[in-house]
């Protein structure tokens, strides 16, 4: 079963988002949690945030256990952009482009491999 959490709007370029987004990919949830915490980066907070509310989507609405998800897919795409705009020299229009991001953080259960084979 798959468990996902979206964030939209985020105030950060979706290229450092994704610096952080390859960082957590396929960890379990509990471990990424702790390694998001100790990172620097800006987008570790919000990564951290979207995360933590996948994993209670998980627990609160589908009962499944904390310790066994992990993150199986997160990526971040565009959002729109805020064009603001700086006067410069000899008159000119200086374009200030603040980019904002949309997250998606997708949880799913670690299979038992009790097989039998």
């Amino acid at each position: 079963m798959e468990v996902r959490a979206i964030s939209r709007y985020l105030p950060i370029s979706p290229r450092k988002l994704r610096l952080v987004c390859d960082k957590v990919r396929g960890m379990d949830a509990e471990e990424a949690m702790i390694v998001l915490d100790f990172m620097p980066q800006k987008g570790s907070a919000f990564v951290s945030k979207t995360l933590s509310s996948a994993m209670a989507n998980a627990v609160n609405n589908f009962d499944l256990n904390r310790e066994e998800l992990y993150v199986s897919q997160i990526y971040a795409g565009d959002g729109p952009t805020l064009k603001r705009f700086k006067a410069g020299a000899r008159g000119r229009f200086k374009p200030r482009l603040k980019r904002t991001s949309h997250l998606w953080v997708i949880l799913a259960e670690r299979e038992d491999e009790e097989n039998g084979s």
